[in-house]
């Protein structure tokens, strides 16, 4: 797959997954939302797999990069899930904007990066600001609405977290096996979430929107969303496909507002341009 391509179906994947998380997680609880999607990827991704013999190495190397990937997939998931119930989805697109500052952070203690310089420490400031903008009326709203921006933010340390986690795994892997060995380590974690959380299907409450977007979100989001960013990551630099953070929450609050109505308070608009600012100023500072 040419790497433009992949760049395009991961901005577009990832511009509409968190509403397609809201919308599979109005009927079916949230547990069982993101198992049955990674089910789907799973599934799916063997096939695929199978058919085309791609190898998936089971090294210690590889089975490290797994478990690493895992970590991201499992934390930022399944508190995505669990927020959606509360947080409007391009608010989660939004914060998700974040994973590079954090990533930062993170990279300086774990894998000796050097410290931020005075512009990138003026854009973590200004991104702090614009937080604050964007989860004003969340907070003032309901303490619901508070605990769901703090699942949010840890979903986003986890993401974080397995990005700089898999820059100290040296191994050269297929993105396809890279995606279908983190699936393999992390369904079963889902499993056993929603087992311990709620362990019940309601299958009667199921609606066709809310199993459209399991889906979607399985076969997209899960598989050719997961393939098109290892590939992208192997392909270009880290600020081009960092470039995705300013792009995504965009399109992910417009399609909140436009498909599900979610409202764009002047606190939000000003918050999002705050922090889509300071991400600029944090990945372009040079």
């Amino acid at each position: 797959m040419p790497v433009k391509v992949s760049y395009f179906l991961m901005v577009l994947i990832w511009s509409t997954t968190p509403l397609g998380i809201v919308w599979s997680s109005e009927t079916v609880s949230p547990t069982l939302a993101v198992l049955m999607r990674m089910l789907v990827g799973l599934l799916l991704g063997g096939l695929i797999v199978a058919i085309t013999n791609i190898r998936v190495p089971w090294s210690k190397n590889a089975c490290l990069l797994y478990f690493y990937s895992s970590i991201g997939i499992f934390g930022g998931m399944l508190l995505s899930y669990m927020a959606a119930k509360t947080v409007p989805s391009g608010i989660i697109s939004l914060m998700f904007g974040l994973a590079p500052i954090l990533s930062g952070l993170l990279a300086q203690q774990l894998l000796n990066e050097p410290k931020f310089s005075p512009i990138k420490l003026v854009a973590l400031a200004c991104a702090l600001i614009g937080l604050y903008f964007v989860s004003y009326n969340q907070v003032q709203n309901s303490q619901t609405q508070g605990l769901g921006l703090l699942y949010v933010f840890m979903a986003v340390c986890f993401f974080s977290l397995s990005g700089v986690m898999i820059k100290r795994v040296q191994i050269a892997i297929h993105p396809m096996a890279t995606t279908f060995g983190a699936l393999v380590f992390v369904t079963p974690l889902f499993f056993i979430a929603w087992w311990l959380l709620d362990g019940e299907l309601h299958i009667q409450n199921w609606s066709a929107k809310s199993l459209w977007a399991i889906g979607y979100l399985g076969i997209f989001g899960s598989l050719v969303g997961a393939l098109a960013y290892f590939h992208v990551l192997q392909n270009l630099n880290a600020s081009t496909v960092s470039l995705t953070t300013l792009i995504t929450p965009s399109f992910a609050l417009g399609l909140g507002a436009w498909l599900n109505n979610e409202s764009l308070s002047q606190e939000l608009i000003i918050g999002a341009v705050i922090i889509l600012i300071s991400l600029g100023l944090f990945i372009f500072q040079d």
